[in-house]
């Protein structure tokens, strides 16, 4: 998709059609009045009649109305006006793809972008009229012998987005620059978490962190089994001892900011599928158990993101990947292991996997001597329970970062919410036999695996951020989300503009 922005009045403008906002109560945004002035009040009389209410999301296509240079009219609901806000606002912008697909036009003029969001400027809304729309384009078909062209027709192919004073288009242009970048993040991050296990291994990641470096000046270094065994990193090993598919650990540096000025570190978990290990899942939804990458997909997002935007920040990722399937040579419940910070660990539960292979990243980041540190995983399914599929939780060891991040996720309404990380939740992890445990019973899940990771992030500033309920979807709309890649990706806009130096 082509995007541009551009100043003026709906009235004169020459589109394949205008899309302007309607308020519940049938209620016009300021461009549909300016519409139904020039034709004559025919916006009002359609209203009128009961065709539209201005309910959220309620579309209406109007053809070659009186006066009106412009092929077609959408109007799309809004709801009422003192309740739209970002989700409104995001939910408009879907709606209003979701009626322009099914046209004949190839070109839209948007003035959605004119409607009052409170708190954000015209920039904002831009660049997430641009993500939606990216968004609510996106399919997965390319494992399907035949595509349905009926719902993949591409009529659409630019979409001009309004602005009311000439003085917000460089603005804007900058607004389609970053929300393209951080769309093209977020799709990579859902193509990698929609594939297959078969297809997605440790390696075909490998594969793909090179080609994304190749393409974006990244610096890409693949260490093998051999390298992790010199690096004494049997935690991470443990997990991959019941797979056929060879370990990985991925790292990725991109050097925008200065030489020798610390970089923020984000480390993923990698699990390409997880099957639980001995402590085998249910079989039930045990498909979806090939997100369990998708926080590697999201370090390679964020990474790709950050490239395109040229952000003045220097960025390491560090992904840990392997497989957690059971065999005769997998981790035993009651199996001791020495990760590489020295700490021994009792496995009580094989398919606490996830912190396994993440403790050993985490000690592998200090050599960076990170400015910061944020980890990314699908690591407790307890966190669903307590959060949903509405935000991420969050838990940190520096109050500062965790409303870097948590502010990052307003913005981007991709959203986060912070846990507890209390010295008294590391009693549940003690053991008998060995430092600590990988788990500690069924109270406060989601907070004892963020503690267990804080035993390997002591020297530095960490964050970590579970998103087993974010990443992806079940059910009928079941497909990999690409969060947390815009919270990552604000996050790190932020951080380079806090260096005093702004993106290009």
């Amino acid at each position: 998709m082509e995007y541009s922005v551009k100043s003026g009045t709906p009235e004169k403008q020459r589109s394949g059609c205008l899309v302007v906002g309607v308020y519940a109560g049938r209620r016009l945004s300021s461009a549909a009045q300016q519409i139904d002035e020039v034709t004559g009040g025919a916006v009002g009389q359609v209203l009128r009649r009961g065709d539209h209410q201005g309910k959220a999301g309620q579309t209406l296509l109007l053809h070659h109305l009186p006066n009106l240079p412009s092929e077609r009219v959408l109007l799309v609901g809004c709801g009422k006006d003192k309740e739209f806000n970002e989700a409104r606002f995001r939910e408009s912008v879907a709606a209003a793809i979701g009626a322009l697909k099914d046209t004949g036009a190839t070109e839209a003029t948007s003035y959605l972008t004119e409607l009052e969001v409170k708190g954000r400027d015209v920039f904002w809304k831009i660049r997430h009229t641009v993500e939606a729309t990216e968004a609510s384009l996106y399919r997965f078909d390319q494992l399907k012998s035949k595509k349905n062209d009926a719902n993949n027709r591409r009529n659409l192919k630019r979409m001009v987005l309004a602005v009311s004073k000439r003085s917000d288009l460089q603005s804007g242009e900058t607004a389609i620059r970053q929300g393209l970048a951080i769309a093209g993040g977020v799709k990579l991050a859902r193509d990698l978490g929609n594939l297959p296990g078969n297809i997605c291994t440790p390696t075909y990641l490998a594969e793909q962190a090179v080609a994304l470096g190749n393409q974006n000046g990244v610096k890409v270094t693949v260490l093998e089994e051999s390298d992790m065994r010199e690096l004494g990193m049997g935690a991470l090993l443990s997990v991959a001892r019941g797979s056929r598919q060879p370990p990985k650990l991925i790292v990725l540096e991109y050097r925008g900011g200065a030489e020798g000025e610390a970089p923020v570190a984000l480390v993923g978990k990698g699990l390409t599928f997880d099957a639980g290990g001995i402590s085998i899942k249910p079989a039930a939804n045990m498909d979806e158990m090939k997100y369990d990458m998708c926080g590697a997909a999201s370090v390679l997002g964020a990474v790709k993101a950050a490239a395109e935007i040229r952000l003045p920040i220097n960025v390491v990722g560090v992904i840990p990947s392997s497989e957690n399937l059971p065999d005769g040579n997998a981790n035993k419940p009651g199996d001791i292991v020495t990760s590489m910070s020295g700490q021994t660990i009792e496995v009580l539960n094989t398919d606490a996997e996830g912190r396994l292979i993440l403790c050993d990243a985490l000690t592998y980041v200090g050599r960076y001597n990170p400015a910061v540190v944020v980890d990314i995983a699908t690591l407790t399914g307890a966190c669903v329970i307590a959060l949903g599929n509405h935000a991420s939780g969050l838990l940190a060891n520096s109050d500062a970062l965790a409303r870097e991040l948590l502010n990052a996720g307003k913005y981007t309404y991709d959203r986060a919410w912070q846990l507890p990380l209390w010295d008294e939740y590391q009693k549940q992890l003690d053991s008998n036999f060995a430092d600590m445990a990988n788990i500690g019973g069924r109270e406060a899940g989601a907070i004892i695996g963020g503690s267990f990771l804080a035993r390997y992030t002591r020297d530095y500033k960490w964050a970590h951020l579970d998103i087993a309920g974010t990443a992806w979807k079940t059910g009928k709309e079941k497909g990999a989300t690409g969060r947390p890649v815009p919270l990552l990706t604000q996050f790190l806009i932020n951080r380079a503009a806090k260096e005093g130096v702004a993106a290009e």
